[in-house]
């Protein structure tokens, strides 16, 4: 089994940064649907497979999930990919002016629910309105993700990124795995790292993070597209 590829594909010109990049955001992900499910009504605001689930398990009526949660989710992820493919238009082929208006846009959305989060008072409603904004964020965020088209980097739906493990194992292709299996591992760690400040701080403390975390990276995405490189411009 070889793994030398691993690093050739971070640092591939094709892609540049983008797959290390792509890994920070995957962690705020995990981050963001821990701090959904636990402190906002059990809901997924980036997993809508398991929104959808969610909302079956409402309608068949067991206890303690939310349907209008994961409706609202739903929708406004939708409508957050939708405003996703105008900003794949408007970047005209740059990758990284995509990536950075994406991140820009999740950042206000991030802060809006900061806001939300302080000024609201704690209740359904105030849940409502996070679980909007958030997933309208991901929404858009999957959007651009799909259009960057770096392989084995969704950010999300880690699905298929298994399978793939099991696939590339049988076909010892120690280079595929590791790609596909740092994804499965930041989600894990956004996982964690959500999961543990929603229970000891709360969900003002956990939105704080998120957007310290969108700000971070939208600073290096900033950073590495001052100069002109091969990846900056979609094939």
């Amino acid at each position: 089994m070889t793994t030398h590829g691993f690093s050739d594909y971070v640092a591939h010109p094709r892609h540049g940064p983008l797959p290390m990049i792509l890994l920070a955001v995957t962690v705020v992900t995990g981050a963001i649907d821990a701090l959904s499910l636990l402190a906002l009504g059990r809901v997924f605001v980036a997993n809508m497979t398991g929104n959808v689930v969610f909302i079956g398990f409402a309608l068949g009526g067991a206890p303690g999930f939310s349907l209008w949660g994961s409706v609202l989710a739903l929708v406004g992820f939708l409508v957050g990919a939708m405003v996703g493919g105008t900003l794949i238009v408007r970047a005209g082929g740059r990758r990284d002016h995509l990536l950075r208006n994406a991140l820009v846009v999740e950042f206000v959305l991030a802060l809006t629910s900061l806001i939300a989060a302080i000024l609201m008072v704690d209740g359904p409603g105030r849940g409502y309105v996070i679980v909007v904004l958030l997933a309208l964020g991901l929404g858009l965020q999957n959007a651009a993700v799909r259009h960057l088209a770096v392989p084995d980097m969704t950010t999300t739906v880690l699905t298929m990124a298994l399978t793939g493990i099991g696939s590339d194992l049988r076909k010892r292709d120690g280079a595929a795995v590791l790609r596909r299996l740092s994804s499965v591992v930041a989600m894990f760690l956004g996982a964690i790292l959500g999961t543990v400040v929603v229970l000891h701080s709360g969900v003002v403390a956990t939105l704080v993070l998120v957007a310290a975390l969108f700000a971070a990276i939208l600073v290096v995405v900033w950073a590495v597209g001052r100069r002109e490189r091969p990846w900056q411009v979609a094939a």
